[in-house]
This record gives structure tokens, C-alpha cells and sequence, in this order.
């Protein structure tokens, strides 16, 4: 058994993909964008999910873990998951295309958060949910160091700084929040869209 196997299985003890995907909504036919999507813990099953009618666009700047998610999606037949190796700052997988684009605990990981918001928000339909899914900013036996980390508040701050509304935010098992946007906003009981 090796190593990544084993920390993939440890992650799935505390943090299930599939009942995450399940409780945002994500349905057969949709589009997804997993930005940072390492090797795949949300993509693939993500793939599972919106069938052969749906897409999956997973990027990330690491080649041997895109490498790995290339390599899970052969052996399953995964043809509708789309890979690509690149900075989330330079790249835009897709225009208008997604119904969800995801970041699962990867926030603080970037250079230029704002650029990789403003990409992430390009890559939405106008009805699309900009979703982040991250470490809770305390203490725990894994994960990034503390001080990197952005508390919920702080997340939703930079979401809303970017020019999402903010649709919900909750607690996502032990370690981490969940925070759903959109490029909707209201105004005075109307949604209009915020393109």
C-alpha cells in the first residue's frame, strides 16, 4: 500500500468528497471546475457524479500529481475530466462554462488570490456557485501551518471583495467550513447578475 494511498484514505475518515459534492448540489449534467485540484480527491468524484452528459476541468501547477489524476481517470474511464497543468493566476480553463468552480482547502495556497478569483469568477455562468471548502484557522495534527490559513470571516471577506454574494457558510466536518457564493447579487428583493 503506499503512502498516498494511505494519507487518501486517512483524509476520507474525516472528509467524505462525494457527500460534500452531494451537499452542494452537484448533479449529473452539470460543469465543475476543480481549481487546485491536486490528484483528483474532489475531481474524480466529481466525474462520477455529472456523468457521461457533464465536464470536469481540473487544474494545477503540480505535473506529478496531475500526472496521477491523468492516471485515475484512464483506469476508470473517465473521458469527460479534463486536466490541465498551470498556475490558476494565468489560466482560464473555460469561459461561462461552469455551474460550480470549487476550491477544496487550497485558498491560501496561491500568489494572487485576487487574480485566481477573478479567473474562477470568468469561468461561471451567470447562475453558477463559486464554492470554498477549507481548514477551520486553529490547531489540528495536519494540514497547513495556522497563521497561512483563512478563518471563515476572512474568507468570506475576500470572496465578497471579490464581487460574490455570499448564498450560505457552515461547518464541513471537524476541520473544516464550507462557503457558498455566487455572481448574483440582490438589490431590493431582485437578483440581478453581477457580470
Amino acid at each position: 500500500m503506499s503512502r498516498t494511498y494511505d494519507e487518501e484514505a486517512e483524509r476520507r475518515s474525516w472528509q467524505n468528497p462525494a457527500y460534500i459534492l452531494s451537499s452542494i448540489d452537484l448533479k449529473r449534467g452539470m460543469t465543475f471546475v476543480d481549481i487546485g485540484c491536486g490528484d483528483g480527491f474532489f475531481a474524480i468524484p466529481a466525474a462520477r457524479i455529472v456523468g457521461a452528459q457533464g465536464k470536469v476541468y481540473g487544474i494545477d501547477q503540480d505535473e506529478t500529481k496531475i500526472a496521477r489524476l491523468k492516471e485515475k481517470a484512464r483506469i476508470e474511464g473517465l473521458e469527460r475530466l479534463k486536466v490541465i497543468v498551470g498556475k490558476a493566476e494565468d489560466t482560464l480553463v473555460c469561459e461561462e462554462c461552469a455551474d460550480i468552480a470549487f476550491f477544496g482547502i487550497v485558498l491560501h495556497d496561491f500568489a494572487d488570490l485576487s487574480k485566481v478569483l477573478t479567473n474562477a469568477k470568468r469561468t461561471l455562468k451567470a447562475r453558477g456557485r463559486l464554492i470554498d471548502l477549507d481548514w477551520k484557522k486553529e490547531p489540528m495534527p495536519f494540514g497547513p501551518p495556522v497563521h497561512i490559513r483563512f478563518s471563515q470571516e476572512e474568507a468570506i471577506g475576500r470572496l465578497e471583495k471579490a464581487g460574490l454574494t455570499i448564498l450560505s457558510a457552515r461547518e464541513a466536518g471537524p476541520y473544516s467550513y464550507l462557503v457558498i457564493s455566487t455572481l448574483e447579487r440582490k438589490s431590493e428583493g431582485h437578483t440581478i447578475s453581477a457580470r
